[in-house]
């Protein structure tokens, strides 16, 4: 039988809504309040709600590597206390529990797991309706969230955490933070979201700034002083910002948040349901999902070595990064910006997991392979899409290649890459709309994929089952490939690739000594080589790709009426249709029609749900998850196989 420790032996006060106990002399979590509990309908399971509180030692070899907690106040026993928001799902009968808890790291303080792997369930369920179809409550799982970002809108139902500033030795610590934003219309007054946190302390002062540049790489320059005015977060500019353009505010704020405690927070949380029986929601093991910004805090919470708590224990047992390309977040840092999307602004070596020789600092680490990760490594599953390879500058071909982009490396034992070919960041709906972009954006949708990754996942853990093999493009394959030599198809009215950058490497200050990982120096652009129609050779191909109505992209340019039509519209991906005909296709488009690819509907769906009986043999999907996805194709073919059905671009 485990030990309890004195603040676990205490926490039995369910009914009256707190766990509680005098902090010992190392601490992590003290006490939760409950605030909410309550049966989600007929499920089985139960919803917690409340604030859990957590104290750290400063001195804890554990902590030290949290900027500027030396710097916080600290209680009567010398330690530095912090909350955050806390909500849990759990199978009320333990008969029906798997055993693990899927803890969602927030994305800007959503839950977004149900409404993922449940295939359309709410964030705050109520009813057994609410929890879609119910995929996670059939396998078991116990469902966990906690705040781990200062900077979320203190709005009812988002995840934030309450941490505490930072002085010199109780002065107040001042200095500049700054934020670029590109406008999409002609507007004189700009609200700049990234800095919602950080009031101005002199806002007229020497410090602030605000600078121009015409491509979101190209070089700034200042406007005039007196032509602009920075009131609240608010930037207001005479003569209005010019859609398109990228404008960088600059200012001097006041009390720095000690935000890296957003890492302490996850850690000793799942440590929490891991450790000590009379947690809220007792489990044997913990994974961790994280989608985009919480990929990103994945791969820097390892990297920095926050998969250690302070007794010496593993937290996470499992790790799926998804769509994080190679990059990290803006969070164990003063003035810190997490809630930022990270745009070329993320992406510091090292890159992939295993230690490599930077050949441009000299430095040689891994993510995982560092002194910091090195002890406690749990299975990780980076998963991603065309959009980390080619925008935003994340350059995930660099989690599987050299440094250089010069060639393929093998991945540790205890990790597994997945391309999800032919996809965006997050798949659109079907039918799919024009947004920002000059195509339609991407429906193709990847979660069938993630649902058998995950029970993979579990399988990996706790039964030592081997995962599927890693399904990536590579070098030696001729699957990846530089932008500027990837062939992608002549078709009327969509802009080319090609001529797209990476950007540069940003600082890493774990690397000082190296020229902090060599910061500034260009990032390759590896990519995924593409057939004659536009697609993706290489990686997961769902039927929409592997027998494709159209050609899917993970890259969507400006829609000129919002300036800049050469650069990409983050995050977003494309469909360009086939013609239902040959008397339909454009002139110039030499894709063939769909009728002359297909000889009828159902030889289509034949050959649809071929391409996903193939996958469930991978075990890239789910045998019950078939006659689903094949109705997606259905859907699809109902809509674009049509004459007169195949919307050409916006202008």
């Amino acid at each position: 039988m485990r030990r309890m420790r004195p603040h676990a032996l205490a926490a039995v006060a369910l009914a009256a809504g707190v766990l509680s106990a005098a902090a010992p002399a190392r601490a992590d979590v003290i006490r939760a309040v409950i605030t909410t509990r309550a049966d989600v309908g007929a499920s089985g399971y139960e919803k917690i709600a409340g604030t859990v509180h957590f104290a750290v030692d400063p001195a804890d070899p554990h902590n030290r590597l949290v900027v500027d907690l030396d710097k916080a106040p600290r209680n009567a026993a010398g330690l530095v206390e912090f909350s955050a928001d806390m909500y849990v799902l759990r199978p009320k009968d333990e008969r029906r529990a798997n055993g693990a808890a899927l803890v969602e790291v927030s994305n800007r303080g959503n839950r977004g797991a149900l409404a993922g792997f449940d295939r359309g369930g709410f964030p705050d369920p109520k009813t057994e309706n609410d929890l879609g179809d119910r995929f996670l409550m059939r396998f078991g799982f116990t469902l966990a969230w906690v705040g781990w970002e200062f900077d979320v809108p203190d709005q009812p139902g988002l995840m934030r955490i309450h941490v505490p500033v930072a002085t010199d030795q109780g002065k107040t610590i001042t200095g500049i933070v700054r934020a670029a934003f590109t406008p999409a219309a002609r507007v004189t007054d700009f609200t700049v979201r990234d800095l919602a946190s950080y009031e101005p302390v002199d806002p007229s002062g020497p410090d602030s700034q605000l600078t121009v540049r015409s491509t979101f790489l190209g070089r700034g320059g200042p406007i005039a002083r007196a032509k602009w005015r920075v009131a609240g977060h608010t930037v207001t500019l005479e003569g209005g910002f010019d859609a398109g353009k990228t404008y960088e505010i600059a200012y001097r704020a006041a009390n720095p948040p000690v935000t890296g405690l957003g890492f302490v927070a996850m850690r000793d949380f799942a440590a929490w349901l891991k450790h000590e029986p009379a947690a809220v929601a007792p489990v044997r093991y913990a994974y961790a999902f994280g989608a985009s910004q919480s990929g990103r805090f994945l791969r820097s919470f390892l990297y920095e070595g926050f998969n250690t708590d302070e007794h010496d224990r593993q937290v996470f047992d499992g790790v799926m990064a998804h769509i994080a390309g190679a990059a990290r977040i803006n969070l164990n840092e003063r003035w810190a910006t997490p809630i930022g999307l990270g745009v070329h602004s993320a992406t510091a070596f090292p890159f992939a997991d295993a230690s490599l020789r930077d050949s441009v600092s000299g430095a040689q680490e891994g993510l995982l392979d560092n002194p910091r990760a090195r002890a406690h490594q749990p299975k990780v599953f980076y998963t991603n899409t065309p959009v980390e390879y080619w925008g935003t500058g994340r350059v995930a071909a660099l989690i599987h290649t050299t440094p250089d982009g010069s060639a393929d490396i093998p991945l540790p034992d205890n990790v597994r890459v997945y391309f999800f070919a032919g996809t965006q960041d997050s798949p659109a709906r079907l039918p799919p709309i024009r947004n920002a972009g000059q195509q339609l954006d991407n429906p193709v949708d990847y979660w069938w994929s993630l649902r058998a990754l995950l029970l993979a996942m579990h399988r990996w853990v706790s039964a030592g089952a081997p995962p599927p093999a890693s399904v990536y493009p590579k070098l030696m394959e001729h699957t990846l490939v530089t932008a500027t030599t990837v062939v992608f198809p002549a078709i009327p009215g969509v802009a080319s690739p090609r001529a797209l950058t990476a950007g540069t490497r940003i600082a890493n200050p774990f690397l000082k000594a190296n020229g902090n990982g060599g910061a500034g120096a260009p990032l390759p652009l590896l990519v995924p080589d593409v057939d004659a129609d536009g697609n993706e050779r290489a990686g997961v191909r769902l039927p929409d790709v592997a027998v494709p109505l159209g050609t899917y992209t993970g890259w969507n340019f400006r829609l000129p009426s919002t300036g800049s039509p050469g650069e990409l519209v983050s995050l977003l991906g494309s469909f360009v249709p086939f013609a239902a005909t040959p008397a339909d296709r454009t002139a110039g488009d030499l894709r063939r029609s769909i009728q002359e690819r297909y000889a009828s509907r159902d030889a289509y769906l034949d050959r649809a749900r071929q391409a996903a009986e193939a996958l469930v043999a991978q075990q890239l999907l789910l045998v019950d998850d078939v006659d689903r996805v094949v109705q997606r194709a259905t859907d699809t073919w109902d809509t674009y196989a049509v004459t007169g059905r195949s919307p050409g671009p916006k202008r």
